[in-house]
């Protein structure tokens, strides 16, 4: 018989036909968040699970009577929102998607950047709205980002795509902070603190993993170091900011502006930040082009053949 696998919300056309193969295919056609109690039981009725950020794999759910599912073939780099621990316990293999976003991720970033720096988003709400009564010398004035200093919060493969993005294209300064001092810089400016990054930094690029380590790792304190003429971008996670000191910095003036694809609470976003105009906010569009979302279902796709042919998968997480 053929492996059963759920996968969790609809992924592109070709992925699907490809997995249809090989396995019998359970997709979530509501295309809807799946609740606890509706993956405890995929837990006995799989062998496989497949499931993306907006599923949360606790350890309820791992711990579900009479479970079946063998792997959880993750559709994403991220794994913040599966219990690791719950499913080593549970001799559950976990495997995710590296690599493949990291070009799709940095482009978004670097968009954020120009719309926020630009205020491209506040130009165009004036405009649908009928507000804007034509050209005038001072209208809506941005700010440049040419000789600007980037700041990089981590650097690994997207914060380093995202820097040679900014510097070609650009031309700004590349400066960054991480937890160990990279061995090729790439002309880079490392900081010893995270504080002393936003200080220098004209723009602040958060490009850390999620979980309790850098939970609001952007607070008030943080803001409050930074240029009144900087702006944050996050297209991370969105646990990394304390949301509401967020607002209230943007509100303030404490900095100039923040361009955020990524939210705490998602879907739901804090009314602050929506009502803050100096603002870009957009739905989690990191990896949203089709050839990446293609790329990461092929290569869930691959640590399943790989774990059901009885070999090691590819990218196993835990």
């Amino acid at each position: 018989m053929k492996p059963r696998i759920l996968i969790s919300r609809r992924w592109p056309e070709v992925v699907e036909a490809r997995l249809r193969q090989r396995y019998d295919v359970t997709l979530n056609e509501g295309d809807t968040p799946l609740g606890v109690e509706q993956l405890r039981a995929a837990m006995g009725a799989y062998d496989a699970l497949c499931p993306t950020v907006s599923d949360r794999v606790t350890a309820e759910v791992l711990a579900a009577p009479g479970a079946r599912v063998r792997i959880i073939a993750n559709y994403g780099a991220g794994y913040e929102h599966i219990d690791l621990a719950a499913a080593r316990a549970a001799g559950v293999v976990v495997t995710n998607t590296p690599d493949v976003l990291t070009d799709a991720t940095a482009e978004l970033a670097v968009l954020l950047m120009l719309m926020t720096s630009r205020r491209a988003g506040e130009g165009e709400r004036e405009l649908r709205a009928g507000r804007w009564t034509g050209w005038r010398p001072v209208h809506m004035l941005g700010q440049s980002l040419a000789g600007k200093t980037l700041g990089l919060v981590g650097y690994g493969r997207i914060a380093r795509a995202t820097a040679r993005r900014a510097r070609a294209a650009l031309g700004m300064e590349i400066a960054y902070h991480s937890r160990r001092r990279a061995d090729d810089e790439d002309g880079a400016t490392y900081h010893e603190t995270l504080e002393s990054l936003a200080a220098a930094a004209d723009v602040l690029s958060l490009h850390t993993p999620g979980g309790p380590e850098t939970h609001h790792l952007v607070d008030a304190a943080l803001l409050a170091r930074m240029k009144p003429t900087a702006i944050l971008i996050n297209t991370a996670r969105g646990s990394v900011v304390a949301e509401a000191d967020l607002a209230r910095a943007l509100v303030d003036g404490t900095i100039a502006g923040a361009g955020l694809d990524v939210y705490q609470g998602e879907p739901e976003v804090s009314p602050a930040l929506l009502a803050a105009p100096n603002t870009v906010l957009l739905p989690h569009l990191g990896s949203a082009t089709l050839e990446t979302r293609t790329a990461m279902g092929m290569r869930a796709a691959d640590n399943l053949d790989r774990f059901f042919d009885g070999e090691p998968p590819l990218d196993r997480v835990a």
